[in-house]
């Protein structure tokens, strides 16, 4: 489910859970209270429309299954969880641009899967706006999963297991491609982050952060949350970062929107947990922090459509010290939510 788009696809529908913080709490058996879906007190409000696809012990289990399952792909080899790995922070780790299917290489870095509820559009260029349509895109993009959904139904009727796993969740065994995606979406909605030292501190408890994490949180309110903004650690917007432009660049949201204004803009990502998923940018070309924080003082190119947060003054950028550098990249440690990265309920096996 890597991040590398290859069709855009239009809202046609929203499909959604069913929130328990809300007062409209799933479908439970004993010892499911675990598998509640909730919304953090200190979080927006949901983007996720949530009255169609209540978020039930067995939908999840289906889920989860569907996303470690290599059947979805065209021989078998890869899975949703192949490039989304939960350790760090469902991305693949260590690779700047993902491998799919025959070892393939795509064009974009895997971006965290995390707090997907809260997410208005998918993908580094937005092409996708609506969860229960993002997992068709991995699945038929040929060097990703190259898989079709139809022979995908086919081989999970055919399966042993998965026609009772189906009647499970949705009271028949029915298979079809909605099923299939709504159940994905009721795993991905469950993967919450919201239990770092950061999120401690917001909710009252200033003493869990060092006085160096501190500072580096007011360098980082002062010079980085116009686009990092709030606790979901980004605005959800489309930005041209000024990113040395490479041979056949990718012109990022233009290819979506076949606007000239979107051309070289990209999502900006949510730093949540971004400690331990380098590497970093829409084609993973920094692999440190502080390379990503070099750039932003000294490598900033001014490209066409380069936000003007970063096309203030004769050299573009964000003014940084070294001192301000260590204080930065202190605090965005703070985002690391080890609850989250070894949650059993997420894990493969």
């Amino acid at each position: 489910m890597r991040m590398t788009t290859f069709f855009s696809l239009r809202l046609i529908g929203w499909c959604s859970l069913l929130v328990a913080g809300l007062g409209t709490g799933c479908d439970e058996k004993p010892g499911a209270q675990s598998l509640r879906f909730r919304v953090p007190e200190h979080f927006p409000a949901l983007v996720y429309d949530t009255i169609n696809n209540r978020v039930t012990p067995d939908g999840f289990a289906l889920g989860k299954m569907l996303f470690y399952d290599g059947l979805l792909s065209r021989d078998g080899t890869i899975s949703c969880g192949s490039c989304h790995q939960q350790g760090y922070a469902f991305t693949h780790h260590g690779h700047a641009l993902s491998h799919g299917i025959d070892d393939q290489l795509g064009s974009r870095n895997a971006p965290p899967i995390q707090n997907m509820a809260w997410t208005s559009s998918f993908f580094w260029d937005g092409g996708v706006f609506d969860l229960d349509l993002f997992s068709i895109s991995p699945i038929e993009n040929p060097v990703e999963m190259d898989e079709d959904m139809v022979r995908v139904l086919e081989k999970l009727k055919a399966h042993p297991k998965y026609p009772g796993l189906f009647k499970a969740a949705y009271g028949t065994d029915e298979i079809n491609s909605a099923r299939v995606l709504q159940a994905l979406s009721q795993f991905m909605i469950m993967l919450i982050s919201d239990q770092s030292r950061y999120d401690q501190y917001v909710t009252g408890d200033e003493k869990v952060l060092t006085a160096a994490e501190q500072a580096g949180l007011a360098v980082f309110e002062a010079k980085c949350a116009t686009c990092h903004s709030g606790v979901l650690q980004t605005d959800q917007t489309f930005r041209n970062n000024g990113l040395p432009l490479r041979p056949a660049p990718d012109e990022g949201r233009y290819r979506i929107t076949l606007n000239p204004a979107d051309k070289y803009r990209f999502k900006v990502p949510s730093l949540r947990n971004v400690a331990v998923s380098a590497p970093y940018m829409h084609d993973g070309r920094f692999r440190t922090l502080d390379a990503v924080l070099d750039h932003y003082r000294d490598g900033v190119a001014r490209t066409e459509n380069l936000d003007p947060v970063l096309a203030q003054g004769a050299k573009p950028g964000i003014a940084l010290t070294e001192e301000e550098k260590t204080l930065l990249i202190s605090f965005l440690h703070t985002l690391t939510d080890t609850a989250f990265l070894f949650d059993d309920r997420f894990s493969e096996y």
